[in-house]
């Protein structure tokens, strides 16, 4: 049988971004191509972060209090604008693994109905 062919990246699913940028930021403050760079590094290139999606979701998360953000200077000497983790953002880290924890486990128990 031939095996199927690596299949494109796939788009964050709606409602994990947020999950998803709040814990890359518990490595390091990055800025926002960093943190994009970094989750499909961590996916192994299965999620591919939209722009267009990324930085709406740094917006709400800094007005949540959940993330700051300071302008630096890159590796490349370019200024960019680097995020952190707040105190507040780590709790919510911690209540929104939970909340994902519990609907993965209701999808998989749904998909194991014969």
């Amino acid at each position: 049988m031939t095996p199927l062919p690596p299949s494109p990246p796939s788009d964050v699913l709606r409602g994990t971004l947020d999950l998803l940028v709040l814990k890359t930021l518990t490595l390091e403050p990055m800025h926002g191509w960093g943190i994009s760079q970094r989750i499909q590094q961590f996916s192994e290139g299965v999620l591919d972060v939209n722009q267009g999606s990324l930085y709406p979701a740094l917006q709400r998360l800094e007005q949540k209090g959940w993330i700051d953000s300071r302008w630096h200077t890159t590796e490349n000497n370019r200024r960019a604008k680097y995020y952190s983790l707040t105190a507040a953002g780590r709790r919510a880290l911690g209540a929104e693994t939970d909340s994902w924890r519990r609907y993965v486990a209701a999808v998989d128990m749904i998909l194991r109905i014969v």
